[in-house]
């Protein structure tokens, strides 16, 4: 017989710890690239990038490009995990049920 991943306890804590530490990763460079450029932005000023200042770049546009690639990211780390854990949809179908 075939041992159930899913709900070994011991599967479901290292695939809980592992998500929080993504999730702490990603808040906190959240945290840095949303409030850390406020700090910084008259430092990034005298730095131009496409014709604009660097401070005024990462407000407008930096910023929220970072965000989605923290999105992709996030996901692809999190289909990552589910595959290693056993709860990949296609991989284990009664996983998700």
């Amino acid at each position: 017989m075939e041992k159930n991943l899913v709900l070994d306890k011991a599967n479901l804590e290292a695939y809980h710890k592992t998500n929080m530490t993504y999730i702490v990763i990603f808040t906190v460079i959240w945290f840095v690239v949303s409030l850390g450029t406020i700090f910084v932005a008259p430092a990034l000023n005298k730095i131009s990038f496409l014709g604009f200042p660097l401070g005024y770049y990462m407000g407008a546009q930096g910023s929220v490009l970072i965000f989605i690639a923290e999105i992709f990211y996030y996901s692809y780390l999190m289909d990552q995990l589910d595959k290693k854990h056993g709860f990949d949809e296609l991989l284990n179908p009664n996983a998700v049920k």
